[in-house]
């Protein structure tokens, strides 16, 4: 499986957009500083994330998500439905 994801900073709120094969050790990755843009915003929780099957899905899919529209369907349709679970602690 391939995961595209989404953080965000709980240092600065901000958010950040990506993909990888293994989830669990990505995010370690992001917490421990081994990536040069979010070693200053740790530490990182998941706000959303998604599995693919096949890994040019998964890349296209990050690459949709990195651009102008697909940063405002993401905020829209995935961000702010997670952020408003998490405030009403909704599973």
């Amino acid at each position: 499986m391939y995961y595209v994801y989404i953080l965000q900073s709980s240092k600065s709120g901000i958010l950040y957009y990506g993909y990888t094969k293994d989830l669990r050790n990505r995010i370690k990755e992001h917490n421990e500083g081994k990536s040069t843009f979010t070693k200053g915003h740790a530490p990182w929780k998941f706000v959303w994330y998604c599995a693919f099957i096949n890994k040019q899905k998964a890349k296209d899919f990050e690459l949709y998500i990195k651009s102008g529209s697909g940063k405002a369907f993401a905020y829209k349709r995935l961000v702010d439905v997670a952020l408003a679970k998490t405030k009403l602690n909704i599973s």
